[in-house]
Order: C-alpha cells, then structure tokens, then sequence
C-alpha cells in the first residue's frame, strides 16, 4: 500500500525574530505538521489543509523543500510505503489550538529550540527537511551537544 501525504516547515517573524511551528505527537516525538493528501488535492492543497487542521495556523507556501520515503507497518494494511511532500510555509493567520485527536501540543519556538526538539525527541528523516528550510531562511543554530547527526 503506497500513502501520499504532505505538510510544512511553517515560520512566522515577529519583532525581527524567525520562529519555527512544531508540533508533539501521539507517541511524544516532535514533528513538523503534516496529513494525508485527500482526493482530488494537490500536494499544496494537502499540506495547507493539514496544517491549518492540525495546529490552527494559515500559512502561504514560499517553496518546495523536499521529499521523503519511508516505510512503516499498519495493523490493518500491513507495510505502508510512505511518500511526504514537505514545503517552507510563512504563517498568515491563526491562534495555535493542536488537534487533540492527533497531536498533544503544537508550539512556536526559536529556531534553536526546534532544532534541539529535532535532533532530541524528532524523527530522523525530518532532519534534512529542516535543515532545508532553516537555509532558505539564513538561520544558522549550533550544534546539539552530542549531535552527531
């Protein structure tokens, strides 16, 4: 089974300063918003949508990012092929309020906090994805002590 989903690395700059959107899932990682592309939506339509049903914020996307694969095991479908589309989004509008069914929490935080929440309590495969988007948007952080990725 193939599952196509895209979402974003959002910002929004206030007082002069970048902040990053990241939310907490069911299982306590800390992500980047994202959902399952529906009928008859584009890959953009798809990662507005969730990102605005998973955390309340309306965002603009400014570019593609990236693509990433990966596989997991579903209980009903078996192992599922995943494909996520990820694009820079700006923040336009909207309070955080997390979509408790699905997440726990979903916060704004500097780009070196969300990088440490990245590196720390993250999902490898959105390192790259990050580290993406913080470039095209000249943000530099400093390493996470330990950080060998």
């Amino acid at each position: 089974m193939k599952e196509i989903s895209a979402g974003g690395v959002v910002y929004k700059q206030e007082g002069g300063e970048i902040f990053i959107l990241m939310i907490k899932d069911r299982y306590s990682t800390w992500s980047l918003p994202k959902g399952k592309r529906e009928s008859g939506e584009t890959n953009e339509q798809t990662a507005l949508r969730e990102i605005l049903e998973e955390t309340g914020v309306e965002g603009e996307i400014e570019q593609p990012l990236e693509t990433i694969f990966y596989r997991y095991f579903h209980p009903d479908y078996g192992e599922v092929e995943k494909e996520v589309h990820y694009f820079l989004v700006q923040a336009r509008a909207g309070k955080t309020v997390p979509q408790l069914s699905e997440i726990t929490d979903v916060a704004w935080l500097s780009p070196q906090q969300a990088w440490e929440k990245q590196q720390t309590k993250g999902y490898e495969n959105n390192l790259s994805v990050v580290r993406k988007a913080f470039a095209c948007l000249g943000i530099q952080v400093h390493p996470v002590e330990g950080d060998s990725k």
